[in-house]
């Protein structure tokens, strides 16, 4: 069976009920327009049982005509580029003087994050489609300059042909189980389309790394069938601004981040509209700014991603949502898992620090509170890049009274009792350790300036490696491949970070272990108890080396990258192959 799930343009309710609605994008059902929502509706996954999707660009309107991005897309960056045609697309483009924000058919391309799926599958940022609209400009290309390879292997290898605007993805699920999410990757643009609400969560069940049914708290019975309490949430948490009318707020230029407002094309070398870091205004929560649950007194699985384009979090439940950062924690986590899967054993911590595209799989355990009570769910990470520290110390913690408060949890009264297993007393599924890795890869993260213009800072952002003095080599997306471990083998990857942000780096298509962190000229420390078993991204501090270690098991062409939209969308992104 081959599920065909759209991306689309509607309206929806995030702002609270009396406020306009807001236009979104979002993931549905192609034939059940009801099921279309910011963010997409979770995919259930077991394990061993593959899934096949086929994912179409439906960002048209009731005619058929493409329909323009919500917010302004830089097109001077190294990105998909339809309008430079078939030779010229996936390229930064040429212009003589500052262009104004594309305004053309919108390339999309999905990616599942965390899953293990040959390339064809992966949603390469080269492997985008426009939706198939009657109006398509004159000379556009129409897909990525990847698309038609790998729709050509993926009809080869399951007989199942790809259609105009559209692309069929192959999910094999043997994997551990886990919390894996998915989100559109089109070259350049993964920001503006991720912002306007291109992201949901994927569950992987089953196999031999999962619990037996009834462990973990879940469903209430009859929940699968419409009636009763769900004891399991996934929760993702992103931030937004709005404009008064209900829109999406995004930033429109270079100069609402660094008040930079030019010389641009063709007098330097700073992209005009792109925006390196932006920082809503409002919490929103699984499509809902601030909302309410109404919990009972027992165990409930949070299953949370940050999906913040910039902002890290750092969350704890409260008793008041106003106390003083950094404030006391009312209830534990008890953290069971993260991107990788269950942990090796529960870790019970007052807090959460989760980057972007992290995810911790965690027992909040309201046993024993009254009902009636109201405990909240907060930020104390920055209005502001992280760098790494400590709320109220090294950095202000978010604003208190906005992006500070997450959601609030309604306590009422128990409706059955509780069976799911304490986490004190859970035996989570052994993770077998990597082997000895036979290579060592140093890596850099480093933040370009303008070649042109001193002090004006970042131009981009780059990966690249280590030359024989110590010294970055930045990389840029077009050039060649340097990172070609083979198939089967261990490598340890050094990031050595020389910018002044933490950047959460990810790995497309591996698992990996974290080794562990060293000061440049300090002392190595080994992971956070947060960071045992396998992850998909780390947090690479600043003036630091972060070290983990891959094996890569998959054949084929993939991406590492910053997970900081902004960054990744400009240059701070890298192809590497398994060969």
């Amino acid at each position: 069976m081959v599920y065909t799930i759209g991306a689309r343009q509607f309206q929806q309710q995030i702002l609270p009920e009396g406020l306009p609605a807001t236009t979104v994008w979002g993931y549905g059902s192609a034939g059940r327009p009801e099921t279309f929502h910011y963010p997409g509706y979770t995919i259930e996954a077991r394990y061993g049982e593959p899934v096949t999707v086929r994912w179409a660009n439906q960002l048209v309107d009731g005619a058929r005509r493409y329909l323009p991005h919500l917010v302004a897309v830089d097109p001077t960056l190294h990105w998909a580029n339809p309008p430079g045609g078939v030779r010229g697309r996936d390229s930064r483009p040429d212009f003589t003087s500052t262009p104004g924000p594309y305004t053309g058919p919108v390339p999309l391309v999905t990616h599942l994050h965390g899953g293990r799926t040959s390339q064809e599958s992966d949603g390469y940022p080269e492997a985008w489609y426009l939706p198939n609209a009657t109006d398509i400009p004159q000379g556009y290309a129409t897909t990525g300059s990847f698309y038609d390879r790998y729709k050509d292997e993926f009809e080869a290898r399951w007989q199942i042909p790809w259609t105009p605007g559209t692309a069929v993805f192959r999910y094999d699920n043997r994997q551990r189980a886990t919390t894996l999410w998915y989100h559109d990757h089109a070259l350049g643009l993964t920001g503006p389309n991720v912002y306007a609400g291109l992201a949901g969560f994927y569950l992987l069940r089953g196999g031999p790394a999962d619990l037996p049914p009834g462990t973990l708290p879940g469903p209430a019975p009859g929940a699968g069938d419409g009636g009763g309490p769900y004891f399991e949430i996934p929760l993702v948490i992103q931030d937004r601004t709005f404009r008064t009318d209900g829109g999406l707020a995004y930033p429109a230029g270079r100069a609402e981040f660094d008040g930079f407002t030019g010389p641009y094309i063709p007098d330097s070398d700073i992209p005009p509209i792109w925006t390196p870091e932006s920082f809503g205004t409002a919490m929103v929560s699984n499509g809902r700014t601030w909302p309410a649950l109404a919990a009972q007194p027992r165990r409930y699985r949070l299953r949370i991603l940050n999906g913040c384009g910039t902002r890290t979090l750092i969350l704890k439940i409260t008793s008041d949502p106003l106390a003083p950062r950094p404030a006391a924690p009312a209830l534990p986590f008890w953290q069971i898992g993260n991107e990788g899967g269950f942990l090796p054993a529960p870790h019970e911590t007052g807090r959460l620090l989760l980057a972007p595209a992290e995810r911790a799989d965690v027992i909040a355990d309201f046993t024993g509170v009254p009902a009636g009570t109201a405990l909240y769910l907060i930020n104390e990470g920055p209005d502001a890049p992280f760098q790494g520290g400590t709320p109220g110390t090294d950095f202000p913690a978010a604003d208190p009274a906005t992006t500070g408060q997450v959601m609030k949890f309604e306590i009422a009264e128990l409706s059955a009792p509780d069976t799911s297993t304490p986490p004190d007393r859970l035996e989570l599924p052994p993770a077998e350790g990597l082997v000895p890795a036979i290579r060592s890869r140093r890596l850099s993260l480093n933040e370009e300036p303008s070649a042109v213009l001193p002090g004006v800072s970042p131009a981009r952002l780059a990966l690249g490696g280590i030359d024989a003095q110590g010294r970055p080599v930045p990389r840029m997306w077009g050039d060649p491949v340097t990172e070609t471990p083979r198939y089967g083998d261990t490598e340890v990857w050094e990031f050595h970070n020389f910018t002044v942000d933490a950047h959460p780096i990810h790995l497309h298509a591996v698992h990996f272990e974290v080794v562990g962190r060293q000061p440049f000229g300090g002392t190595p420390t080994g992971p956070e108890p947060g960071e045992a078993g396998f992850k998909d991204t780390v947090i690479a501090y600043p003036d630091m080396t972060t070290t983990v270690k891959a094996t890569f098991d998959v054949k084929g062409r993939f991406v590492w990258h910053c997970h900081m939209l902004g960054h990744e969308d400009n240059e701070m992104m890298r192809p590497y192959t398994i060969r």
